[in-house]
């Protein structure tokens, strides 16, 4: 399962943007998006500083 932005907690840090190796984070409305071509890797969960992303 693909990760999961809670658009609430999400501060636009663009942490997870630096950190996604298949760079599928993009920004929308300064708030982190992920997209369909998530590997589930995780990296972005564990980079966000206000825990706005889970695996789901």
């Amino acid at each position: 399962m693909p990760a999961v932005v809670d658009k609430e907690k999400c501060t636009g840090c663009e942490s997870c943007v630096e950190a996604c190796p298949v760079e599928t984070i993009t920004m929308v409305d300064d708030k982190a998006e992920v997209g369909d071509e998530c590997i589930d890797c995780g990296q972005c969960v564990d980079e966000c500083p206000v825990e706005a992303i889970t695996m789901e």
